[in-house]
């Protein structure tokens, strides 16, 4: 087994979130009536990510984290499933789920600092993905509390922009299959 990726120091979501891995049809509007579901009820999404599921470009898979204090998960995922173009819906408990997350980061670089920036890129896995004369853009992948620490770490740094996608997961392997 290959090591695992810089991680953070907590390895996983705050219980508080859970985690709702959505298969739905891959048709124009249904990511649409997803969202305003959750927006008709008042239900918090936390993080969203979607993309074509697997190697069928027929379906796509939605990951959102919902706040489950604001609303009972029960009530969500009934919710979700009266939709017509909702395939499957698992719920994913942060203690049973591999979460990832990607971060962008385009930072500005002169000689004092350049250094110290690539200590801390070392540090915490991350790669320069583009550079010029100024400027560094970065990347991180790992869990969500990884890139939370290096978002804390590079906040001395000049950084112009800066971008996360929001998690993805699957269930840990040996654990019981997606309810």
């Amino acid at each position: 087994m290959s090591p695992e990726p810089y991680l953070g120091d907590a390895p996983h979501t705050p219980v508080r979130h859970h985690i709702l891995s959505v298969l739905v049809e891959n048709k124009p509007g249904v990511l649409a009536r997803v969202a305003g579901l959750f927006a008709r009820r008042g239900f918090n999404i936390y993080s969203l990510a979607v993309a074509p599921s697997e190697s069928h470009a027929r379906y796509s898979r939605v990951t959102i984290v919902v706040d489950a204090e604001a609303a009972p998960l029960e009530q969500v995922m009934g919710q979700l499933d009266k939709l017509v173009n909702v395939v499957a819906i698992s719920d994913i408990a942060p203690h049973d789920a591999v979460e990832r997350e990607l971060m962008l980061a385009t930072i500005s670089t002169n000689v004092s600092n350049r250094t110290p920036l690539l200590d801390i890129l070392g540090a915490a896995g991350a790669a320069i993905v583009d550079v010029d004369a100024g400027a560094v853009t970065v990347m991180l992948a790992g869990t969500p509390s990884a890139c939370d620490e290096f978002e804390r770490t590079i906040e001395d740094f000049p950084v112009t922009e800066l971008h996360r996608t929001g998690r993805v997961a699957l269930p840990r392997l040996g654990e019981a299959a997606p309810k």
